[in-house]
């Protein structure tokens, strides 16, 4: 199995790995540890490259299955047990990072209002939307909800990170945040993301450390998906400078 180095670290951006397979049909490796996220739960998966020496190998598609982490490669394939050096897009992985915290933070304002799971979601890179089964919305309560929002994340609310036994996990139905449960029954351990204070669900995705490096964010439109649900579009409103080493 892959060590997802990104699970535990969200600002890893670089790390030494080794190609412990290989598919020359499919143009993937394997690798034994890596900082890419193969997406998931609405988050598209990183983009970057693999340094070898002086070549620079462009990953452009990543995936996941009970073996590990693929990494499909653009300009050919390194051998069966070559060191690389695995270094993602940190530019855009930050900006899916403040994104995702973002969207969570929006789950948490409209479950305290609503009380609603959500039904659907995805991003990209500074642009999300989450679906919702509101059938009394009032489109006079975007402003406020945008307000809300925004204050939530200006509160310096940490964002916390912890792994649950998913027989524990199953005791808090809490966790689950969308309408439907999307853990699979093979899972035995639950990543939960926490909000300290807002929101707290089992999610595999990358967030900041804190709601103030989200920024402010605006909701740029609610749309009617008929039979009472509606569809919240939300972007980032600042420019935020990703972190340096």
């Amino acid at each position: 199995m892959t060590e997802r180095l990104y699970s535990t670290d969200q600002y890893a951006r670089t790390a030494e790995a080794t190609i412990v397979d290989l598919d020359p049909d499919d143009g993937r490796v394997l690798l034994d540890r890596t900082v890419f996220y193969p997406g998931g739960g609405g988050q598209p998966h990183d983009l970057g490259e693999l340094v070898l020496g002086d070549d620079r190998l462009a990953v452009i598609r990543v995936a996941e299955d009970q073996r590990g982490v693929w990494h499909w490669l653009e300009g050919g394939l390194p051998g069966m047990g070559t060191t690389v050096r695995a270094e993602v897009d940190w530019e855009r992985r930050y900006h899916l990072m403040r994104t995702h915290t973002a969207m969570h933070a929006l789950c948490g304002v409209v479950w305290e209002r609503f009380a609603s799971p959500v039904t659907g979601g995805n991003m990209e890179p500074g642009v999300g939307r989450l679906d919702f089964e509101l059938p009394d919305w009032d489109p006079e309560a975007k402003a406020p909800l945008e307000a809300e929002l925004n204050a939530q994340l200006a509160a310096a609310r940490p964002v916390e990170i912890a792994f649950l036994p998913r027989e524990v996990a199953d005791q808090d139905p809490s966790l689950i945040r969308t309408k439907v449960s999307l853990l699979p029954a093979s899972l035995t351990e639950v990543r939960v993301v926490d909000i300290v204070g807002l929101d707290r669900q089992a999610d595999g995705g990358t967030h900041v450390a804190s709601t103030t490096e989200v920024g402010r964010v605006r909701i740029a439109k609610v749309e009617s998906r008929g039979r009472g649900f509606r569809r919240i579009r939300l972007a980032l409103d600042d420019e935020v400078a990703a972190p340096q080493p």
